[in-house]
């Protein structure tokens, strides 16, 4: 690992979480602010979401919130596919487009749907950080799955389901 890269991970914070939330938007989204403002004092810059729908989508509206309060963050989205919004509604997808334009770096893990896409996508949220905030309430899935991942990296993990 290069120093440019170790430096780059202790100022990087990625998301995952589950795509329906069971508590009210709002709730969760004043804990995420909380916790983004406590990285922030810390130095931490840096923020990845992987652009799905449900807690991704409160994590970088979130960030792009912020974003006026601390201009130095950077909101860089981690796509696992050019075509990620096939089979979401229209409402969902306009977020999605407004928060790519917004975001100040967008990275795809593949060029199309693959079986693996969505793994390399958290994994690649994972390798680059050096916190992952979650909302994780289920025992197995994806979201499980990255947190399990991000404990194994020896990340700083922060659930905002048991907060």
């Amino acid at each position: 690992m290069n120093i440019g890269q170790s430096f780059r991970n202790e100022k990087t914070c990625c998301f995952t979480g589950h795509r329906v939330i069971l508590e009210n938007d709002s709730k969760i989204q004043k804990r995420l602010e909380s916790e983004i403002k406590r990285l922030i004092n810390i130095d931490v810059q840096y923020f990845g979401a992987g652009g799905a729908v449900g807690f991704d989508t409160i994590a970088a509206l979130t960030v792009l919130k912020l974003k006026i309060e601390f201009p130095q963050i950077k909101l860089i989205l981690v796509l696992p596919c050019k075509d990620q919004t096939k089979g979401w509604n229209e409402k969902d997808i306009k977020i999605y487009n407004q928060i790519r334009s917004t975001a100040d770096k967008v990275v795809y893990t593949s060029e199309y749907y693959t079986n693996n896409c969505m793994f390399k996508r958290n994994r690649h949220l994972v390798d680059n950080s050096s916190v992952c905030i979650c909302y994780l309430r289920e025992k197995s899935g994806g979201t499980a799955y990255t947190v399990n991942y991000a404990k194994q990296k020896g990340l700083n993990i922060i659930n905002l389901a048991k907060l």
